[in-house]
């Protein structure tokens, strides 16, 4: 018995692992989160949602002067009429004058309710999150009267104010979100060690938390850059003859004059929005990478 077991114990690993019986290996099999069948259905409301612009932006290069599909020709006219027809330029700069201010807005006030509540839990803090966040499942035709009724006594109806308010009020939830589910990662040992180092509170905030949650406050400005800068409901009810933005002109261009400058104009905003998407994934992407 001894020798039995010396001579087990002297046999190379090798030929002890060949004696044992071999268990039959499982077949692997890749794992794969996505069904077939909900890429095909992804696939599908993808392209139910670019099917617009597949034919808005062809129609943008036609020589036609209605709307025709297929386009007839191909010209640069368009484009050309909306770059210098004054009507269609400044309705362009008061969108991105307006979109740029309404978004300056709805981040500082976005960031500060963001932080605010952060720290904050209970009833009260969820009742103030829904009052800030009402105005995304609220009709915009709803919120359009309530503005134009409100607006009408503190005459801001088809004033730049106006608009800026306006379209900031429907900014602020999109930072909201944005700036809270960055600080869903934050540690708040950072605060008490600035402090801790004779940091005053603003100092803390320019130092350490706004770097650590600008992914957020970026991503929300830019949605509400967006938001501003595509709105027109609320924006048909402010406009006036001097002051009206590109989403009213388009509406003009279709409803009360058949231009088909509206063509170039959409597909302007398309790519315009698109870029803007595009730049800050790929700053997300970078980040990460880092």
């Amino acid at each position: 018995m001894t020798t039995a077991l010396r001579d087990t114990d002297t046999e190379p690993a090798e030929v002890r692992t060949a004696r044992r019986p071999r268990r039959p290996r499982r077949r692997e099999r890749g794992v794969d989160p996505i069904p077939w069948w909900l890429r095909i259905v992804v696939a599908l409301v993808g392209l139910y949602f670019i099917l617009p612009t597949l034919f808005v932006i062809p129609m943008s290069f036609s020589t036609a002067t209605t709307f025709q599909f297929p386009p007839k020709g191909f010209s640069f006219q368009l484009y050309e009429n909306f770059f210098t027809h004054k009507v269609w330029l400044q309705s362009l700069r008061n969108s991105v004058l307006v979109a740029l201010l309404a978004a300056l807005l709805a981040t500082v006030v976005g960031t500060a309710a963001a932080l605010g509540l952060h720290h904050l839990t209970g009833r009260l803090a969820r009742l103030v999150r829904t009052l800030l966040m009402i105005s995304i499942v609220t009709p915009a035709i709803v919120i359009a009267v309530a503005v134009y009724i409100s607006f009408l006594k503190w005459h801001l109806v088809g004033s730049l104010g106006g608009y800026v308010l306006a379209h900031a009020v429907i900014g602020v939830p999109f930072v909201l979100v944005s700036v809270t589910s960055a600080l869903g990662g934050f540690d708040p040992k950072l605060l008490r060690a600035s402090a801790s180092l004779g940091a005053p509170p603003w100092r803390t905030f320019l130092r350490v938390t706004m770097p650590l949650i600008s992914r957020g406050i970026v991503t929300g400005a830019i949605f509400a850059f967006v938001t501003s800068f595509d709105e027109v409901v609320i924006a048909l009810f402010l406009r006036s003859p001097r002051f009206q933005t590109l989403p009213v002109q388009m509406y003009n261009s279709v409803t009360v004059e058949i231009d088909p400058t509206i063509a170039a104009s959409s597909s302007v905003v398309v790519i315009a929005v698109t870029v803007l998407c595009l730049v800050l994934q790929f700053v997300g992407t970078r980040r990460k990478s880092r």
